[in-house]
């Protein structure tokens, strides 16, 4: 039982090593990004916990925002939508980047790519959050603090997005820009493949139920 108990209590403490490790990356970010995943000091699940309290920060920004900056019809909001509107295009882009990577002779993984964008999102969660509290107390006037300081969070998370692309598949600037720019054609056509396939299979589905329907009229 005391192994057990050893066990799980060096996994929890590993999985927090790895996410106190993000304040690292954030500040120092090509070592961080490097040594995140030639040295392994990153893991899957403290990138799961970034990306989940970024997914909490979004719903709670729309929810808990004040009025004077951010007008929502909360009941109009579908929270699955927000949701995936957050998962889909960070495993969407994951893929676009692995496919092309490979074609530019990148060293990065899928494994490495996913922890990269993970631990590229701190800064929105450690920014953006606190700033939904102080939207609630501050003025009117003072709305271009809010506005720069939530575009500062946006650019310093693309700043890092940038970063995780050079060290994780060793590239140069030049060249990280070039899989980046590729990586977003990559991304609009995986959508336009999905979005292709689910109109063919609701058109399937459609044809098929109207047979049957047709079938049952004639037979009964």
């Amino acid at each position: 039982m005391k192994v057990i108990d050893r066990i799980g209590n060096e996994k929890v403490r590993h999985v927090l090593q790895t996410l106190k490790y993000s304040l690292y990356v954030i500040t120092h970010p090509l070592d961080g990004f490097w040594d995140l995943t030639h040295e392994k000091r990153g893991s899957v699940a403290a990138a799961n916990i970034i990306i989940a309290l970024a997914i909490l920060t979004k719903i709670w920004k729309l929810r808990f925002t004040s009025f004077q900056f951010i007008r929502v019809y909360w009941e109009h909001v579908n929270v699955l939508e927000q949701i995936l509107g957050m998962i889909l295009p960070i495993i969407i882009g994951c893929i676009a980047n692995w496919s092309l990577s490979t074609l530019f002779d990148g060293k990065g993984t899928f494994k490495d790519i996913y922890m990269a964008c993970g631990y590229a999102l701190t800064p929105y969660v450690l920014i953006q959050l606190p700033m939904i509290f102080i939207s609630n107390i501050i003025a009117y006037d003072e709305g271009a603090f809010y506005t720069y300081i939530i575009g500062f969070s946006a650019i310093w998370c693309g700043m890092l997005f940038m970063s995780a692309m050079m060290m994780v598949h060793d590239f140069s600037l030049g060249k990280a820009l070039l899989v980046m720019a590729a990586t977003l054609v990559g991304v609009m056509v995986i959508v336009f493949l999905l979005l292709l396939l689910f109109s063919l299979i609701s058109d399937a589905v459609a044809y098929f139920v109207s047979l049957y329907k047709e079938i049952v009229f004639r037979l009964y």
